[in-house]
């Protein structure tokens, strides 16, 4: 018996050596990877994650240059499938995964969906993104980013003259959002971008930059032009996805192979669960009144737009008292977003977002939450149908979702990631619904109540049915998705269903259906929020009273963000469905 037990002991050992050998081989082909392709095929990625020997560099957007990224991508999906997953720790088996997820998502992009072909807004809205990265963080001096900075602007022009011999029949919506964006882009170059470095010091960066945006300013105002007046009228062509391509980026995204038709029922049910509970309290609010009425008197409770921006700080403080009291889940820093208007390349598809620095950036580590404040260019109608979005309620839930407990915290907790690939790579899934799920289990714990963010009882009812307003929102983005780009809901009935089952302004569906056209599966909020809670309660199925809400936050956040099916893996042992 010793000497058997002293066998698999070895064996075991012999059995450790080699995975760790492989896992250090597996690593090393990761390596190369994000520094062959990922980067070098989009340097701004690099500057948002932390690696500034890329912030000279602007992506080429010649199609030379995408069939190159195609035949490395390609190169690369090989060399990852050669590697047999039993080899692997259980670790680098799921990253492994998480890879070659990131490979087919790509080449399915760059081949099937065509972006560089169809979406002018790719263009414009992209250089713009590039330089915005240089000036929103001061990871370094102003000179110094103001010499990456025209390194940049050198090569926007060419990047703009690459997108007129790219785009070919582009969907008339995509060339309506470009034309939408840039104007506030090219005022971004004309006010913004200068105001970044009034403190350069070096007299001949100063001169050059104001060559070279002066051209990029001038490049744009040319675009636009283009775009308006060629792009435009030959703009005809069709941006659904269709069933088999949407079912093939569910995959690749976020380890989702459930069947389209199912994916729908679990849309639909969850519609429903959610519209009879906003009816049920609506009913508890106010009796004398119908959901409907209720729901118009919720969306006339907001600031004023000047005032908007702070009404989101104020949630700060009484959210992270009660995170902290309750025990949800550690707060890892206690230095707070700081709340700012949206960039101008995200106003017209995004109400609020955060902008969290990359997990390698190791000097400027300032986060961002970003709203979208209604102003002009918008009408006096429009402005008061985006506001309506921002009422007590929902103002309440987007905090909980940007900030405290959702994409704030996630990030916080990201450099206690396992691996480089879980820093760098994960899903919509999981970030986002995560956040969703914030949303939700903050109120089951209690906060919303009088005493914990409510002023009193009405005040509470208030402020869960702008939760459950925000949970439609969400249901009606997962109906949208799938039915617009299998071509079973057009986009005019897309925004009515917005409004009718979603409970939304015009305003807002009208800015919810234009996001949809271009992020076919933001589907991932309530689709991330199912599955999180499934695996919430399984886990407490397993542990009965041992279960731990803050030690279940916890372990989720320490794995990064992949999609679901991974962190099942970690905390169940096993590979049962995520739905």
């Amino acid at each position: 018996m010793a000497r058997s037990h002293g066998f698999s002991q070895h064996a075991r050992h012999s059995s450790s050596a080699r995975s760790k050998n492989w896992d250090a081989a597996f690593e090393q082909l990761a390596d190369r990877y994000f520094d062959q392709v990922y980067f070098k095929f989009a340097p701004t990625q690099g500057t948002l994650d932390g690696l500034h020997q890329y912030d000279a560099r602007l992506e080429d957007y010649s199609r030379a240059e995408f069939d190159r990224k195609v035949a490395a991508l390609a190169g690369f999906e090989k060399k990852f499938t050669a590697i047999r997953p039993e080899t692997l720790s259980r670790t680098c088996q799921s990253d492994r995964e998480l890879v070659l997820g990131n490979i087919r998502s790509t080449l399915l992009t760059l081949q099937t969906i065509r972006p560089w072909e169809t979406n002018p807004d790719a263009y414009s809205s992209g250089i713009t993104a590039s330089a915005f990265s240089l000036m929103e963080r001061t990871f370094a001096s102003p000179d110094d980013r103001l010499r990456s900075l025209i390194g940049r602007e050198r090569q926007m022009p060419a990047a703009l003259a690459e997108a007129r011999q790219n785009l070919k029949n582009p969907p008339r919506i995509y060339t309506e959002i470009a034309l939408e964006q840039l104007p506030g882009l090219i005022d971004f170059f004309q006010s913004d971008v200068p105001k970044a470095f009034l403190h350069a010091n070096d007299p001949q960066l100063r001169a050059d930059f104001v060559k070279t945006n002066a051209a990029v300013i001038a490049a744009l105002k040319d675009y636009r032009s283009w775009v308006e007046n060629d792009l435009l009228p030959r703009s005809h062509g069709d941006f659904r996805l269709g069933a088999a391509t949407y079912s093939k980026k569910l995959l690749y995204d976020e380890m989702v192979d459930t069947p389209l038709p199912n994916l729908l029922e679990i849309a639909y049910a969850d519609l429903r669960k959610n519209q009879a509970e906003f009816q049920r309290i609506a009913q508890q609010a106010d009796p004398g009144k119908q959901p409907r009425q209720v729901l118009q008197e919720l969306q006339r409770n907001h600031p004023a737009p000047e005032e908007l921006l702070q009404s989101f700080r104020d949630t700060f403080s009484g959210l992270i008292q009660f995170i902290e009291s309750r025990r949800i889940v550690e707060i890892p820093s206690q230095v707070r977003p700081t709340v700012e208007e949206t960039p101008p390349f995200m106003r017209a598809t995004t109400i609020a977002s955060m902008d969290t620095p990359g997990p390698y950036e190791q000097t400027a580590t300032e986060a961002y939450f970003n709203v979208t404040v209604p102003g002009p260019p918008d009408t006096p109608e429009e402005i008061a149908g985006r506001m309506a979005e921002f009422n007590r309620g929902t103002i309440i839930s987007t905090s909980i979702h940007e900030a405290y407990p959702g994409h704030y915290i996630q990030f916080l907790w990201l450099r206690q990631a396992p691996t480089r690939i879980r820093k760098l790579l994960g899903a919509a899934s999981n970030a986002e619904g995560w956040a969703h799920y914030c949303e939700q289990m903050m109120l089951e714990e209690g906060y919303g109540r009088e005493g914990t963010g409510a002023r009193d009882a009405r005040d509470s009812k208030m402020i869960h049915l702008g939760q459950l307003q925000d949970a439609l929102l969400r249901n009606a983005r997962f109906v949208v998705g799938i039915q617009m780009h299998t071509g079973t809901m057009t986009f005019d009935e897309a925004v009515q269903f917005f409004v009718r089952e979603g409970y939304q302004s015009h305003e807002s569906a009208l800015m919810e259906v234009k996001r949809g056209t271009s992020d076919p599966t933001y589907l991932y909020y309530t689709l991330g929020k199912l599955q999180i809670l499934k695996l919430r309660a399984d886990l407490q199925s397993k542990e009965g009273a041992d279960f731990s809400l803050e030690r279940f936050h916890g372990e989720f956040l320490k794995q990064g963000y992949p999609p679901i099916k991974i962190v099942r893996r970690t905390l169940l042992g096993n590979d049962s469905p995520t739905l």
